[in-house]
């Protein structure tokens, strides 16, 4: 039998004079071979454990290295401060040993839109790479379409979100916020307006205020449009925040079906705050003469007045209607209960519309009751009542007392309503009053015109709120309705 040559080889040897070597006792062992001829030999030797202790460092080495590192690091400390940044909340975390890198993420942040003041607010930014960190998360929120020129106040509202990992952190938002029935196109301004949302856990507040306003009644088909005009939502606890604020507005009458439609329709109503703004206002509301019994009237109509600086704005108002109509304060109580967006109604759009009113011939005290009960007046359109106007003296050919008793005859349309009916009611040869020829549905109206009498009770009926009309779901709104101005009352 041939002697094989065997060479022992230990690959995890690559420098002997890096390792302390130690020998266990030897142990017996087998190898096999196989020589020229095809045949196995069968070789018995004995071959030592060796192990092999890690490498150590001598006390001198990590003094000089600790040393080294409290140095670098105090450099960066010192540049930073120059700037005017205060960095000594970064002390644990890990920072670039070399200035130069320290000084490109500062120059990539100002890049950014960031000031020092910025960056103080949140110097942890400072750990981050630009190649690694915030490189990568600018590019994937340009992905998902938000818009440069609003991403230095995204990030100013939200810095964490250069130091966030995007499969880890960001993803799954955009995820969940898509499971919510936000369309993809609408993903970038539910982040420009809420940056914030990308910092959430899933299964946190998110998942709970939805599932509260679902409770109440918002459907779910809206969730998604709600959240979209106003993700702040999003963070809000139900228990501190939406409960509270939908609770109150039970207390002074709105049914909580109610109160699931306005928020539907004026979702950032969620946004004022209740202690603060909500229940001073309303006490507000109270002083200048609106009724505890139409509070919620007057909320249901115009819910943006429990959010807005009211006091100022009612004292203003209170004193003009006083001052061009001698109006009291109690028929200014009826005046706001009637139209509560009276209070944005500026000074030169009441003075034209009361001029108006006196020019067609109505005496002052005629104006002052005609705007305490329809103040919508004025608000309209002055060509259109003076069309609506010129209409009525060619054709109706009435005295102007029947306008004092309805002056809602201006928020009518000319040619939709009032000429169709009227001509209507002047072939059959009845008379009635305006109120009863205008101030019902075309279904009602078409009814009334099947009865030879005419119903006294019908003719005195006032136009008014009815809270029931938003118990019925949103049909087909603007989803930008939120966003309406007071435009409209100026």
């Amino acid at each position: 039998m041939t002697r094989p040559g065997i060479l022992f080889l230990d690959p995890e040897v690559s420098d002997l004079s890096s390792h302390y070597r130690q020998f266990s006792p030897w142990s017996q062992t087998q190898i096999l071979t196989q020589n020229k001829n095809g045949m196995i030999n069968r070789v018995q030797c004995s071959v030592s454990k060796r192990i092999y202790a890690p490498v150590t460092s001598t006390p001198t080495e990590s003094v000089t290295t600790q040393s080294s590192q409290k140095a670098g690091r105090t450099r960066i400390y010192e540049f930073l401060q120059r700037l005017g940044i205060v960095p000594d909340v970064l002390d644990g975390m890990e920072l670039p040993a070399s200035i130069s890198v320290m000084r490109e993420r500062v120059d990539f942040l100002h890049k950014l839109g960031l000031t020092i003041e910025d960056i103080n607010n949140y110097p942890f930014v400072l750990g981050c790479s630009v190649q690694k960190n915030m490189i990568p998360v600018l590019d994937y929120l340009g992905k998902l379409g938000v818009r440069k020129l609003t991403l230095t106040e995204f990030l100013r509202r939200y810095p964490q979100v250069l130091r966030s990992s995007i499969d880890v952190d960001l993803q799954p938002v955009v995820k969940y916020l898509l499971g919510m029935d936000i369309q993809p196109n609408d993903i970038p301004q539910v982040l420009e307006r809420y940056p914030e949302v990308l910092g959430f856990k899933l299964e946190g507040t998110m998942s709970t205020s939805v599932a509260y306003l679902v409770g109440i009644g918002v459907t779910s088909r809206e969730i998604g449009v709600v959240l979209t005009r106003y993700p702040d939502i999003l963070g809000m606890r139900v228990g501190r925040v939406i409960k509270p604020f939908v609770e109150f507005l039970g207390s002074i009458g709105i049914p909580r079906l109610a109160v699931a439609r306005l928020i539907e329709r004026r979702p950032h109503i969620l946004g004022f705050r209740l202690e603060e703004q909500v229940k001073p206002n309303v006490d507000v509301l109270l002083e200048f003469g609106v009724r505890s019994k139409s509070l919620a009237s007057v909320i249901a109509q115009y819910p943006e007045i429990v959010g807005i600086e009211l006091k100022s704005k009612l004292l203003s108002q209170r004193s003009l209607f006083n001052s061009s109509l001698n109006m009291d304060h109690e028929d200014f109580g009826r005046v706001v209960e009637k139209m509560p967006q009276v209070v944005s109604v500026t000074k030169a759009s009441v003075l034209k519309h009361i001029d108006f009113l006196k020019d067609c011939g109505f005496s002052l005290e005629q104006v002052q009751k005609m705007v305490t009960g329809c103040p919508q007046l004025l608000a309209l359109n002055l060509d259109i009542m003076k069309m609506s106007f010129n209409y009525y003296q060619r054709e109706i050919c009435r005295d102007l007392d029947d306008l004092v008793a309805f002056p809602a005859f201006f928020t009518y349309g000319l040619e939709s309503t009032i000429k169709p009916r009227y001509c209507f009611v002047a072939k059959k040869g009845l008379k009635c009053s305006l109120a009863w020829l205008l101030n019902c549905t075309n279904e009602k109206f078409e009814e009334r015109m099947s009865c030879d009498s005419i119903d006294v009770q019908e003719m005195e009926m006032e136009p008014s709120f009815d809270m029931k009309s938003l118990f019925e779901p949103r049909r087909d709104e603007s989803a930008s309705e939120d966003e309406d101005s007071d435009d409209e009352y100026l």
